[in-house]
């Protein structure tokens, strides 16, 4: 797969498609918390200097506290997907990789772009001796399979005899941190976990987000990605956020994800899977409820290699709740 992905969050062509302004949109088709918190205050010095080691370090640090990292500061990058445009450079050409699949679009064009040989296996069961670098994604997106940390480690822990990577995206693990190989990461040398600030914070649009790695592969990424990777106002914000308390986050979310299943449930729509921040529905006319929607300015997101599929975030509040509602209603109206 090369080309451009197809992502959530295109306000600007369903503005074209189906008219209406940006602020007459409902947007749904992106697993973010739609109730982010406040901005923290920032010293003017933020925007006016070049981010120095210090801001890195506040936000490491915070970041290692935050994830429960051991022994080991994660690093700190442009957004994760700054990193997974690094991952073809840590892996000797002409070697094959895996990707569990269908999964988070990104990997696998990176790979095809870069010229790889790359199997989308179904299972963690697939991966064989001949895969350099095996990526999961856990919980997954779009279908929120999750993977247990010990049967990761396990894998990381065979890959590892064969010199292979195992790349771990946790980017919707904050709301399940059970599930996250954070604190055993120092344990693998080949393991690299990545971890989203944008999703739990609802601030995608500052960019930036974590690797978890061990000191060689913290340094490979590190070295490719240059001085000023970050912005020092995201490393300002992400430093004071993740060392506040995030309680009234983890209940907001709940919240918001309580009232979309009723939402779901009252409208006759069974998810197939999800996660706190975004639910998964099948049905034969998705593509049919996707338009239905947007012609009432909501979007949401389908998918080309599933089109029975429709992924919904969270609504704000309860005025969206009961927007969605009387949509989804007249759709099953018809």
């Amino acid at each position: 797969m090369s080309g451009a992905i197809a992502h959530g969050g295109a306000i600007g062509a369903a503005i074209a498609r189906f008219g209406g302004a940006k602020s007459d949109w409902l947007d749904l088709s992106t697993g973010l918390n739609p109730c982010p918190p406040d901005l923290p205050a920032l010293d003017n010095a933020a925007w006016h200097r070049l981010p120095d080691r210090e801001l890195f370090d506040q936000a490491e640090t915070a970041a290692a506290r935050f994830y429960g990292t051991v022994g080991m500061r994660p690093l700190a990058v442009a957004g994760t997907q700054a990193a997974i445009q690094q991952l073809p450079g840590l892996v000797q050409p002409g070697r094959r990789v895996a990707i569990v699949s269908p999964t988070y679009g990104e990997y696998g064009r990176v790979f095809a772009e870069a010229g790889f040989a790359m199997d989308r296996i179904a299972a963690l069961a697939d991966v064989t001796a001949d895969h350099r670098l095996v990526v999961v994604v856990n919980p997954n997106n779009p279908d929120g399979r999750t993977y247990r940390p010990d049967a990761l480690a396990a894998l990381a822990g065979q890959m590892a005899d064969r010199g292979a990577l195992l790349v771990v995206d946790e980017a919707f693990a904050d709301c399940t941190p059970g599930i996250s190989l954070a604190p055993v990461v120092h344990d693998h040398p080949n393991l690299l976990v990545f971890r989203s600030f944008g999703k739990f914070f609802g601030m995608a649009g500052i960019r930036i987000g974590f690797v978890l790695a061990g000191d060689a592969l913290r340094q490979a990424l590190e070295t490719t990605l240059g001085p000023w990777a970050v912005s020092g106002p995201a490393l300002c914000v992400a430093a004071r956020l993740m060392t506040g308390d995030t309680s009234a986050i983890h209940r907001t979310i709940a919240a918001r994800k309580a009232a979309q299943m009723d939402i779901l449930h009252a409208n006759g729509l069974q998810p197939l899977g999800g996660t706190s921040l975004f639910a998964l529905v099948e049905s034969d006319r998705a593509a049919q409820l996707h338009d239905h929607l947007c012609r009432r300015h909501i979007l949401t997101r389908v998918f080309d290699y599933a089109p029975t599929w429709l992924r919904l975030g969270l609504c704000p509040d309860r005025a969206a709740d009961a927007r969605l509602g009387v949509a989804l209603a007249a759709f099953g109206d018809r």
